[in-house]
């Protein structure tokens, strides 16, 4: 046990003196020469069997300095090294969470504040969820992911219901998929998962599900009138001057979202949309 432990100490004071001998010799931010003193993941794992956590740590910690240096000291800003990085730290530690997190969100942002690399960000997550099946926080990022980054909400709401059946996982897992749903566009799926939050919940929760049904059933709304209020204009040549013209000319559609407040209506755009004095009213919502 004595060998053990005094290499654990010899490698752990050896890390500051060999790291600055590496940044006196290159500098402190010099991507290119310094990828020629990264090894793989499993060649620093048959380095040193049994220390492969406290590598793992060493080399988390020069991934968080390196991408702190890049975006905040360097010129011209190179992450050229991040990638390897973090897959030399989770090769040493495939259960090292904040590595599969953070990693991917320095990845994943837009040059210059992080790499770039949305697809390897999801790649990475991937990775800690089939490492750490159970974690339903790498799941939930990874649904985010591929909706903030790669713009799929289906497979995005896919993921974060998967998310959301995990034990321990919080209940608004199943709502943040709807809602991911619904800015996506799909509608009708949308419907189906809070149709069932709505059937399955109690409290705020079947509250705020029952609001979203009725946000749906307006947007449907504001589809068939917006759809007579092209047709009218097609069909006259003159944009109606308020929706009392369309109803005038046979529209039997309702003219107000479910709880009862009329829609907007701004004649210089020829479009309808739910009133900011409506509690349906959301921004961005569409």
């Amino acid at each position: 046990m004595r060998a053990p432990a005094l290499l654990a100490m010899l490698l752990a004071a050896a890390v500051p003196w060999t790291q600055a001998r590496i940044d006196a010799r290159l500098g402190r931010h010099r991507a290119q020469e310094e990828v020629l003193y990264l090894w793989s993941g499993e060649q620093v794992r048959r380095l040193v069997p049994g220390f492969e956590d406290l590598l793992a740590d060493v080399y988390w910690l020069r991934t968080v300095q390196y991408f702190g240096g890049q975006r905040v000291y360097a010129a011209n800003k190179r992450f050229d090294l991040l990638l390897p990085l973090v897959d030399i730290t989770v090769t040493l530690d495939p259960r090292l969470q904040i590595a599969y997190r953070y990693g991917a969100t320095f990845l994943a942002e837009t040059y210059p504040i992080g790499a770039g690399q949305p697809q390897a960000a999801v790649k990475l997550l991937e990775r800690g969820v089939r490492n750490l099946p159970h974690d339903w926080r790498l799941r939930q990022d990874l649904g985010l992911f591929h909706y903030y980054f790669l713009d799929d909400p289906q497979r995005a709401s896919q993921i974060l219901l998967e998310a959301a059946q995990i034990p321990g996982s919080p209940p608004f897992l199943a709502t943040l998929a709807a809602q991911v749903l619904m800015k996506g566009g799909d509608r009708t799926t949308s419907r189906q998962v809070w149709r069932r939050i709505y059937e399955q919940g109690e409290g705020p929760m079947k509250n705020n599900a029952a609001i979203h049904l009725a946000q749906l059933d307006a947007l449907d709304a504001l589809d068939a009138v917006n759809a007579a209020i092209l047709a009218h204009e097609r069909g006259t040549g003159v944009r109606p001057a308020t929706l009392d013209d369309i109803r005038a000319a046979g529209y039997r559609g309702p003219l107000v979202d479910p709880v009862g407040v009329p829609f907007a209506y701004d004649r210089s755009e020829g479009r309808a949309t739910l009133a900011p004095s409506s509690s349906l009213w959301r921004p961005n919502l569409k």
